[in-house]
């Protein structure tokens, strides 16, 4: 059967012996970095332990990523994160969270309307009463960011504390998203290009071409090797928001 995935597995791993692999951000930084290699594909029924373990079923694009490519390792950025099994005592938590429609527009309306609600100071009249009102307002801040990625797998790592979601509940379910609480600024939507948004196989296919293309650059320098400090400083490959 010929699926998106055929042959992908394949032209990832082929990347390793290119002329230029390691102009591809992410993939041997500093000797660290994903260096194309993937981790092997899962089995339908280690999929379905994994969305019963999760509480939800996981996109088709991803589910047939993780069958017929491989159980994380490279891609974009640092690379893909492979899909765990949650420890026991955390699955109802994080199975709750998954089950939630991923709404981020109502989620970042409940922030905004949080930070108008900041305690000032001038509004008590003891510092006591202050500081207890200000830890009673600190308090709800967790809640509601952890809100923002509610419906959400975290993917992938962009580096400088970003991160790829993966939306698994509510409308926008198969596309991906940045994660960039890190600098405030909430999630944003990765787009296709055409005004709409990308899905995970898109992200992951458009990742795949540019790495294909830089890799296949001939190497710079003396030594006939792209210093690892310099690899990815082309064109699509920084880990900007």
């Amino acid at each position: 059967m010929t699926t998106m995935w055929a042959g992908v597995r394949e032209r990832v791993l082929a990347l390793r012996a290119a002329p230029g692999a390691r102009r591809v951000f992410g993939a041997f930084f500093k000797g660290h970095g994903h260096g194309f290699e993937l981790s092997p594909p899962l089995t339908g029924a280690e999929v379905a332990e994994i969305e019963t373990a999760l509480g939800t079923s996981l996109p088709g694009e991803y589910r047939g990523f993780l069958m017929e490519v491989g159980a994380g390792g490279a891609g974009p950025d640092y690379g893909l994160f492979p899909p765990a099994l949650p420890p026991e005592e955390n699955r109802a938590a994080l199975a709750g969270r998954l089950r939630r429609p991923f709404r981020p527009d109502h989620a970042q309306r409940a922030l905004d309307e949080y930070d108008e609600r900041e305690p000032s100071r001038d509004a008590y009249p003891d510092e006591e009463g202050y500081r207890r009102a200000f830890g009673a307002w600190d308090d709800e801040f967790d809640e509601l960011d952890e809100a923002l990625v509610a419906g959400t797998l975290c993917v992938s790592d962009r580096g400088c504390g970003y991160h790829t979601l993966l939306v698994v509940t509510g409308p926008e379910r198969g596309t991906v998203w940045e994660d960039v609480r890190a600098v405030g600024m909430g999630v944003v939507p990765l787009g296709d290009g055409d005004g709409g948004r990308m899905t995970f196989a898109e992200w992951y296919l458009e990742w795949l071409s540019h790495a294909e293309r830089r890799a296949a650059e001939k190497p710079q320098g003396a030594a006939g090797e792209e210093p690892e400090s310099a690899a990815g400083a082309g064109e699509g490959d920084a880990a900007t928001p």
